[in-house]
């Protein structure tokens, strides 16, 4: 989060309370974003907005007393000043196209991993900023650009992996390698993950190609260069 800018306040609405939990504990996990409160019901998400500011909401389609796009078109109608992200099971193209059309900033289909949605809220923080930044008044078309553009935050995570490969497993390499604020070796990061030296190589490569690590030699002492890996991906 730039300096000077408040935390980004974050309702979390899903009719499940393990899943709220959940993911309100994923939104914690981000720096600049705080958990403003958690609901289970459209009726409780108004009443909430009713009388709390907050910037995001984390909408569920799959709700007791309404869809959380019929909420959606609500929050609209009330001209609540928040971005939604829709987080949810629903993902038959007629319900993704509605969310589009009816202003959802982006789109998360259940399950998913903490990488995933940190992106999200990454692509949220950079629009954030983007718009902190433009003047008031005569943007120019570049300005107008990176409005449009900045709510697609950069990856955390390949695109796409081989067959073969496993998300969770290309998070949990990911998560190592971001958080050891150091370069690691394929061995060091097997034994913080658990996994065999070549399976860590594998992921790692991985995620090179993807550009979100960094690799260089090392060279000195006996025996072959060792290949030292550190994170790339986007400063969070």
């Amino acid at each position: 989060m730039t300096a000077g800018m408040e935390p980004v306040e974050v309702l979390v609405v899903d009719d499940d309370p393990a899943v709220a939990r959940i993911n309100a504990a994923y939104v914690t996990k981000v720096p600049g974003f705080r958990v403003a409160g958690t609901v289970h019901s459209g009726a409780d998400a108004l009443a909430f907005l009713r009388d709390h500011a907050v910037d995001l909401v984390l909408l569920d389609h799959y709700l007791p007393d309404l869809p959380g796009l019929a909420l959606l078109k609500r929050l609209h109608t009330l001209g609540v000043d928040a971005e939604v992200i829709m987080v949810t099971a629903a993902r038959d193209t007629a319900t993704v196209r509605a969310a589009q059309r009816h202003g959802a900033l982006q789109y998360v289909v259940k399950p998913f991993t903490f990488a995933h949605l940190r992106g999200k809220l990454d692509g949220y923080a950079a629009l954030r900023r983007t718009l902190a930044a433009a003047p008031e008044a005569g943007a120019t078309q570049e300005t107008v650009d990176r409005i449009f553009g900045a709510a697609t935050a950069p990856a955390t995570q390949p695109e796409s992996l081989p067959k073969g490969h496993s998300v969770l497993t290309a998070d949990l390499v990911r998560e190592v390698v971001h958080t050891a604020g150091t370069s690691l070796s394929a061995q060091q990061v097997a034994v913080r993950t658990g996994l065999s030296r070549q399976t860590a190589q594998r992921y790692l490569k991985l995620l090179e190609h993807a550009g979100l690590v960094r690799r260089r030699l090392r060279h000195g002492g006996t025996g072959r260069p060792v290949h030292l890996y550190r994170w790339n991906g986007p400063d969070e």
